[in-house]
């Protein structure tokens, strides 16, 4: 049993063929032989969803299913998927797929108030799942003259389903009672079969009590013995997690963090920037990725455990979204996932240094990085005062 699991109040229940998934035509393949093999119900949750060729391919089979009288249901976020044509919502309802927005506590025309769906997650009859950081676009896939964004996700099957179901069904009703789902009671689980894994179900939503995925952190930072490695697409952590990675590097733990060396969110990669300061000073090793954008988020302790997921080490993912990891405790798959991550070190990151970066962008550049991470902490704050003061 890890040390990180042994100090967890979390419920670890065994589930078969549990692997990391890459994003691109690994991902987008496997979850359409998902879909197509599904034969009850399908529930795929999803912060992105765009009217390109690859959510038109994702839906389709989604579409197919139905005629085969499997029931689906598909909720996109109400903030991220705003930009959907009102023609493709109506076409997926018309081919019989439930569609939905996740909503939020409020909005008009110019303002959205409440927590996002940030979760990705694809759940087959109660039966296998697929979830991660990888949303249902173009950018997540490989086309012709475009590489997909660098993004992960965990396939399983077993127990996990069952408990994902359960949540899929609670998040369709905004954890409202609401609608029946009556193929959940024409289904059992599959006998297991394959190699077996422990995992738990980590999520964080703060409007819910739940900071599973945040507690996670910290556990894996006080309880590793000798490395942690950390993949993160927006990593600006916050003060308790900056404290926990000071702590871990003081008692001797090397600390490895890949950050995106291209970032789609420009203020975000200048805020992370400034934070570099900290982490160098307490011995932390940095790393930009920058073969393409960095999308995906997990962290492996001591090669023995890990945890992947939609998770950003930021106060966004902390207090104003909707997050969903899982933490795999298997020793063979921590090994591999470590094993990988090392390899993109070496052929794919520079290196970011104490010389290096203190010496870039002069007197303008550090200003730039500062007024960026002031104005990210600023929206980071705007995004929780309804929840901090409602509460």
């Amino acid at each position: 049993m890890s040390p990180g699991k042994q100090k967890s109040k979390l419920v670890y229940v065994p589930a078969w063929d549990v692997r990391i998934v890459r994003g691109g035509k690994e991902f987008f393949g496997l979850a359409l032989e998902m879909i197509r093999r599904a034969t009850s119900v399908i529930h795929l949750q999803t912060y992105i969803l765009e009217c390109d060729s690859t959510g038109r391919l994702i839906t389709a089979a989604l579409s197919d299913a139905v005629k085969r009288g499997v029931f689906v249901y598909l909720l996109a976020d109400g903030y991220a998927s705003r930009s959907l044509p009102v023609s493709f919502v109506n076409e997926l309802r018309a081919a019989g797929i439930n569609f939905g927005f996740f909503a939020p506590l409020f909005k008009s025309g110019s303002l959205y108030v409440g927590r996002r769906l940030h979760h990705k997650l694809l759940v087959i009859d109660i039966a296998e799942v697929l979830t991660g950081g990888i949303n249902i676009s173009d950018r997540y896939n490989e086309l012709p003259h475009q590489p997909a964004w660098l993004d992960f996700a965990l396939y399983a099957k077993g127990t996990v389903a069952g408990e994902l179901y359960t949540l899929c069904c609670k998040t369709w009703n905004n954890f409202r009672d609401g609608v029946d789902f009556p193929a959940a009671r024409q289904m059992h689980s599959p006998e297991p079969s394959g190699v077996q894994s422990m995992v738990a179900v980590c999520r964080n939503d703060w409007v819910r009590r739940k900071n599973d995925v945040s507690s996670t952190y910290v556990r894996m930072l006080r309880s590793s013995a000798s490395e942690v490695i950390i993949i993160c697409s927006y990593f600006i952590p916050g003060r308790i997690l900056r404290q926990q990675l000071a702590a871990a590097s003081k008692r001797g733990v090397r600390i490895r963090v890949i950050t995106a060396g291209i970032s789609d969110v420009g203020i975000a990669k200048q805020a992370e920037r400034y934070a570099y300061s900290f982490l160098l000073e307490n011995g932390i090793e940095i790393y930009e990725y920058c073969r393409t954008v960095l999308h995906g988020k997990m962290a492996v302790s001591d090669d023995q455990w890990m945890t992947i997921g939609s998770y950003n080490l930021n106060n966004i993912s902390t207090y104003a979204s909707i997050e969903l990891n899982i933490n795999v405790d298997d020793p063979r798959i921590a090994r591999n996932t470590a094993g990988y991550l090392r390899q993109l070190i070496m052929d794919d990151c520079n290196p970011v240094t104490c010389v290096g970066f203190h010496g870039s962008g002069g007197i303008a550049g550090k200003f730039i990085r500062w007024i960026s991470y002031v104005m990210v902490r600023i929206i980071i704050y705007l995004f929780t005062f309804y929840y901090k003061h409602h509460h």
